[in-house]
Formats: C-alpha cells, sequence, structure tokens
C-alpha cells in the first residue's frame, strides 16, 4: 500500500538526449519507478566513436517508443506526471535538441512545468535514488566519454562548485582511445575493464598533472592526453622490435594509471575541503578497478564512498528526473518553454538560463 507521505511527493519524468542513449525516467521523490534506455551505440560502433547526426536521428526515431515504454514499466499516464525535466547541456547541439524540443512540446500540452538541467549535475543526483539523501557537502567525481570533473556539492539542486576538470581528454575517450590501439571494440571502457583483469601491471605509465609543478597549479585538474600518446608509443615500439603486444598487460597498466589519478585527486579534494563523502558518478564509475581503489583507499582515509549501480551510472533518463524531483522539492522556479540546449552548459549552472536565448 503506498503511504500518503509517497503520494504527496512529486512524480517527475525526466528526458535525457545528451548524446547516444535516449533515456526516459520516471520517479516520485527518490524513487525509482522506470528506467528506459534506447541506445544507438552499435550504429556508431563501424566508426569508433559517436557520429552526431546519426545520434540525433536515432534520437527522432526513439523517443516516442521510449516515452510509451516508461509509462506502462511505472504504471502511470502522461497526464499523471507533475513536472518534467530534460537535460539542456552539456551534450551534442543536435541530440540535446531532440530531448529539448520533445520536453518542451510535452510540457505545452499536459500544462506541466519543465526544467531543463544540466547533465552532469544529473549525474549526481541519481545516486540518491539508490542511496538516499546525497549528504552536505559531498565530493563529486564525474568520469565519463566527454567529462572529467571534481566538484564540491553543497545542495545537488542549486549550489554545484568546480574544482577541476580535464584540461584535453577525459577518462572515457583515453579509454576508447587506447582501445582501439589494442584493436578493442568500441566503446573502449568496458572493454579494457574486461581484458585488463587478466593482466599484469609491469608497465609503468604516466600519470597527468601529479608532478609538484603541475598540482600547484592544476591540482583538482586532470590530463590524459600524454598517457594516451605514452601508451600508443609503447605499442609501437614493441610492434617495431617484432614482438608480441601483451594486450591485457597494457590495459591492466593503462587502467591503473587512469584510476590511480582519479582516486588520488578525488581524494585530495576531500581532505582539502573537509568533506568525509566522496560520490562518483558518468559511465567510467562502472568500471571496477576504480570502484575497488576508491573504497580502499577511501576506507583508508576515513571517506565514505557512493557509486550508483552501474546501469544507473551511465546516461539515463532517471538521473534528470532525480535532478528535477530535487528542483521541485527545493522550491526552485521551473525554467519554462522559452530556452535553447546549451552544448557547453557550465556545471556551476544546474539548470539553463532562459534568458539565454
Amino acid at each position: 500500500m503506498t503511504s500518503q507521505a509517497a503520494t504527496s511527493e512529486p512524480l517527475v519524468l525526466g528526458i535525457e538526449t545528451s548524446c547516444d542513449e535516449t533515456g526516459v525516467g520516471i520517479v516520485r521523490g527518490r524513487t525509482l519507478l522506470a528506467d528506459v534506455v534506447a541506445s544507438s551505440v552499435e550504429e556508431h560502433a563501424r566508426f569508433g566513436g559517436v557520429v552526431p547526426e546519426i545520434a540525433s536521428r536515432a534520437h527522432l526515431e526513439a523517443m516516442t517508443p521510449t516515452l510509451a515504454r516508461a509509462c506502462q514499466e511505472a504504471g502511470v499516464a502522461l497526464s499523471d506526471i507533475d513536472a518534467l525535466a530534460v537535460t539542456g547541456g552539456p551534450g551534442l547541439v543536435g541530440a540535446l535538441l531532440v530531448g529539448t524540443s520533445s520536453a518542451q512540446a510535452l510540457s505545452w500540452a499536459l500544462d506541466k512545468p519543465l526544467y531543463a538541467v544540466n547533465h552532469l549535475a544529473a549525474h549526481v543526483a541519481v545516486d540518491q535514488l539508490e542511496h538516499g539523501p546525497l549528504p552536505e557537502p559531498s565530493i563529486a567525481l564525474l568520469v565519463s566519454g566527454g567529462h572529467t570533473s571534481l566538484l564540491l556539492v553543497a545542495d545537488v539542486a542549486t549550489d554545484i562548485r568546480p574544482l577541476g576538470m580535464t584540461l584535453d581528454d577525459a577518462a572515457g575517450e583515453a579509454f576508447d582511445k587506447v582501445a582501439r590501439v589494442l584493436g578493442l571494440p568500441f566503446p573502449g571502457g568496458p572493454q579494457i575493464d574486461r581484458v585488463a583483469a587478466d593482466g599484469k601491471i609491469t608497465i609503468d605509465f604516466p600519470r597527468g598533472l601529479t608532478g609538484a609543478r603541475d598540482m600547484a597549479e592544476h591540482r583538482f585538474d586532470f590530463s590524459f592526453s600524454g598517457l594516451k600518446t605514452a601508451v600508443a608509443r609503447w605499442i609501437e615500439a614493441r610492434a617495431a622490435s617484432g614482438e608480441p603486444v601483451p594486450v591485457a598487460d597494457v590495459a591492466a597498466a593503462f587502467q591503473e594509471a587512469v584510476v590511480d589519478v582519479l582516486v588520488t585527486k578525488s581524494l585530495d579534494a576531500c581532505a582539502e575541503f573537509g568533506v568525509e563523502h566522496l560520490m562518483i558518478g558518468g559511465g567510467v564509475a562502472a568500471n571496477s578497478r576504480l570502484r575497488q581503489m576508491a573504497a580502499s583507499r577511501g576506507e583508508a582515509a576515513g571517506i565514505s564512498l557512493r557509486v550508483p549501480r552501474p546501469g544507473l551510472c551511465t546516461d539515463n533518463g532517471a538521473m534528470v528526473a532525480a535532478l528535477g524531483s530535487a528542483m521541485v522539492s527545493a522550491d526552485v522556479a521551473p525554467t519554462g518553454l522559452a530556452f535553447r540546449a546549451q552544448s557547453s552548459l557550465p556545471v556551476e549552472q544546474v539548470t539553463v538560463d532562459p534568458a539565454r536565448i
């Protein structure tokens, strides 16, 4: 039986189309009712990366059936929805436009408030669907194919402060590129994670932006371009000498270098700001070695770790609905219909500014 308190919580539908996955999620408060994702990753695999035009077309084709499946899974009708949320940025502009246009149409037709939210903030908010309210403040590490960021989260609905970000390749992008050099399929993150399990860490690859001089200027920033190049050159040298490339060992050593930097800088941020809670989100948060190292080092440092289950780490509509629900509960004013998607929306801007049209 549903309690009166539960039924009084907002029923929010979220739409996510920032990249290659069409996601629709429905939540009531912090309770997940539906999370449906239609991915176009197989259509991009032969190109070795996401093709924006293909992604936009796939979103158009998937939007209506994905909405229908989510409502069916949640056991609700669109008319039951109290509010809508949609990813307004950052992301591929064509892909974003499909989601925002759909959400604007639904908001107008249903006469329901609409929140155009930040994709990165949504990756933080989704953890609340699994682990309850996020302790405030928390440090959030977001790692994906397009973003690697360290954030100080005072309030997930209104107050997120960026501490550092990637200066070149994001962690997930580096995984994809190294996987390609190793002859592994796209997307590279899961492939390297799988292969690395059988490898030995016998190669010492560089840890970007961890030297004394780098730490003085870029203490919480990330750089994986040099690591990616070092791996490629090591493989080239091995091949030139006629020796076989130990794929599993290279994958393990590369993964260890990435994860070492991510965890070291995250725990350093916790210490610097006196924060005892670390949340990790984004697609790379599904990496098994990242979870293991963050848990073990975090425990040793007295830091509590929160990581959503892998299905909630990748792009999905549930995370957008979760952030929308948090905004409704915090009495944040809706964005309304007069806004445009912003492909480079900064993380500290938790919602799209409707004045920027």
